[in-house]
């Protein structure tokens, strides 16, 4: 017996733009999927919450979910300091990405990480410049790689932070890290000052500008967690193409696949895998539509038609497509069964009624 959850987020079309979009959309594989499937779950989230449906779901998958109690990133910086062959061994310690923010009208707003192609040699740089001011501060910093940094800061506990896409595109003000003391969070945003005035002149900002890129201009503070902070075990025993930090997750699980084909996952015959496909968060981010459509046609062809024969040809036994966008979750269970309702005219109907 072999089950995958394939995770995609941002396949939900927004309410106003869902009966356009699906109108354009040729993907009769998910069609017959996603109509011969059964719904197990349908989620609703406050649309102020500080991780994505998509990120929550993850999060309480592998038991690192802060967010039932008190609207918490998740608990990801460990897991995420192992995948980078650091240790977390004592403190608490957080996830810190150098980010871009630019001003809108009347306020500020984090642009998407993935737009900004930051090189290992420039945040090398920034780094560099940016540690003495944590030290100097009593905070340890540590580099995992480009876009992902790391900070020991036992007194900032209490922080409730928000990951980068679901503070991204809005007023950085309300996703910004909060005290309910009103205490620590005036110490982080002293220090996040000091580190823009830092890069405001540098010159790995001058050249970016030079090249019409982004300026690393700021940091991202999120996903604390306790060193001595533990996991439940989780169901997975393989996970395949996660993605930017969630990568982190692969190393909770005993095998962990990246870069790889629908071929090599179903080739795998994974008792329980997990696979993220997450094409569709940069347009769906930027409301990019016409390239969404684009890559929903992707992955018909590259995805959901051949996990369709795969299905038909018992090479899987059986497939949850978890469907997200930025306040809602549906879970559909298809199984080699269910595709015998011939009856049921394949339709990308359910998409629509949960776009609402």
């Amino acid at each position: 017996m072999s089950h995958l959850d394939i995770l995609l987020p941002f396949s939900l079309p927004p309410a106003e733009m869902a009966p356009d979009l699906l109108r354009a959309l040729k993907i009769p594989a998910l069609e017959t999927l996603l109509t011969r499937g059964k719904q197990s779950k349908l989620q609703d989230f406050d649309a102020f919450s500080r991780a994505l449906p998509h990120e929550i779901w993850l999060a309480r998958q592998f038991g690192l979910d802060n967010l039932q109690t008190d609207n918490n990133s998740p608990s990801l910086a460990k897991a995420a300091m192992q995948a980078f062959g650091l240790t977390a061994d004592a403190g608490h310690w957080f996830m810190l990405q150098p980010v871009h923010i630019h001003i809108a009208r009347d306020h500020l707003v984090l642009t998407d990480l993935r737009r900004l192609d930051l090189p290992e040699q420039e945040s090398r740089a920034l780094f560099d410049t940016a540690k003495p001011l944590f030290e100097e501060a009593d905070k340890s910093l540590l580099y995992g790689d480009a876009n992902t940094w790391f900070v020991r800061a036992d007194d900032w506990a209490d922080l409730l932070t928000a990951t980068p896409d679901a503070a991204c595109g809005h007023n950085i003000d309300i996703w910004m890290p909060k005290d309910p003391h009103d205490t620590h969070d005036r110490a982080w945003r002293k220090l996040q000052n000091e580190v823009q005035m830092h890069w405001h002149t540098h010159v790995i900002n001058e050249q970016r500008e030079s090249r019409r890129a982004e300026p690393i201009n700021s940091v991202w503070l999120w996903g604390s967690v306790s060193s001595s902070q533990s996991h439940t075990p989780t169901p997975y025993t393989h996970t395949f193409n996660l993605s930017g930090p969630q990568r982190a997750y692969g190393q909770l699980a005993a095998n962990q696949v990246q870069h790889c084909t629908v071929a090599e996952v179903i080739n795998t015959v994974p008792e329980c895998g997990l696979v993220m496909l997450d094409m569709l968060i940069g347009p769906g981010l930027a409301q990019d539509w016409s390239y969404w459509l684009e890559q929903m046609h992707v992955l018909e062809d590259n995805w959901f038609a051949p996990i369709l024969a795969a299905l038909r040809d018992g090479k899987i036994s059986g497939v949850s497509f978890i469907l997200t966008h930025n306040t809602k979750l549906i879970e559909i269970n298809v199984t080699r069964n269910f595709l015998r309702k011939f009856w049921v005219k394949p339709s990308l109907a359910r998409l629509l009624s949960q776009s609402h």
